[in-house]
């Protein structure tokens, strides 16, 4: 293959700029896909999934997911804790098949698991199996908790609590950036001084929702999209099902939580409102749209609405 060939297989992704300029531009990416896929020897013409933030493909009963040089470190993680979690979880999680980098770009090559996403499935499913996802998923989390975080170099984030205490400095500020009422941010300082968050780190997901788990039949097929993984407090993970699952159902939420084996009281859910401030993707605007209202503006009636159970 000629330097010029090389060149032109990716298009240039080397900040974000760059990259949200080219994330869906199939003719763009097609050449390094196809060439990619011929080097390793898969056949079949690549569907390109229509959600996610990287480019994922659909090729017979494999995924080809591409990190662009701006993600370049979620490839590692992805690929190490798939192989650490994979046959380890009561809901399976795809096996790899290939991992590496080719041109620049980074590759995992994985299982395609059966089902569709569980955000469009849920408005069909029956109580009884929305109770069932629910313990099924409580105990997956509690199983994926109970694996030891594979050896990754330059995770991110190395120091947890160092995390933690980045993420408390800058809590109020990031929320009024992106349109929180004052009335709110001028709570949040005080509330987070007011909850104890100190526990071991424990491998984590940390993007648990309706897009990330795949379902059939009702039950869960599949948990999916591990790029994002850290080392962290296992009630960090319940913010995700909290917000894109159970959106306020109080059977749905309390029956994943008793699942993972936790008796849930108001310290919890005191805790699990800070963390759902502290996450790295959270938007408190965006969640106090789809999420019901308290019976009055504090973050106390607030966990107490959102998580109870």
């Amino acid at each position: 293959m000629s330097c010029e060939n090389i060149a032109t297989l990716w298009p240039d992704a080397e900040d974000e700029e760059d990259f949200d300029l080219v994330a869906r531009d199939e003719e763009a990416l097609g050449p390094g896909v196809r060439t990619l896929l011929d080097r390793l020897g898969v056949p079949g013409a690549p569907a390109r999934f229509p959600t996610g933030s990287l480019p994922v493909y659909a090729i017979g009963d494999v995924v080809l997911k591409l990190y662009p040089p701006v993600h370049a470190e979620e490839r590692p993680v992805e690929a190490g804790v798939l192989a650490a979690v994979h046959g380890r979880l009561p809901v399976p999680t795809p096996g790899v098949h290939a991992s590496g980098e080719f041109e620049g770009w980074g590759y995992v090559l994985m299982d395609r698991l059966p089902g569709e996403p569980l955000s469009r499935a849920w408005p069909r499913l029956t109580d009884a199996e929305r109770d069932g996802i629910a313990e099924q998923l409580g105990e997956g989390i509690a199983a994926l908790h109970a694996v030891a975080p594979p050896a990754i170099e330059e995770w991110w984030p190395q120091d947890w609590d160092e995390f933690v205490a980045d993420q408390v400095a800058g809590c109020a500020g990031r929320h009024r950036a992106l349109g929180l009422a004052p009335a709110w941010a001028a709570q949040i300082p005080d509330f987070l001084a007011s909850v104890r968050l100190t526990a071991p780190a424990v491998l984590l997901h940390t993007e648990i929702m309706d897009e990330h788990l795949l379902v059939r039949d009702g039950r869960l097929t599949g948990l999916v999209d591990f790029e994002p993984a850290m080392r962290g407090a296992a009630e960090y993970d319940f913010v995700g099902p909290a917000v894109f699952l159970a959106r306020g159902d109080t059977r749905v939420y309390g029956r994943m939580v008793r699942a993972y084996g936790i008796r849930p009281d108001a310290d919890l859910r005191r805790r699990l409102m800070a963390w759902t401030l502290l996450h790295y993707y959270s938007n408190l605007p965006a969640f106090l749209e789809r999420m019901p209202a308290p019976v009055e503006p504090t973050f106390d009636a607030l966990a107490e609405r959102w998580f109870a159970m």
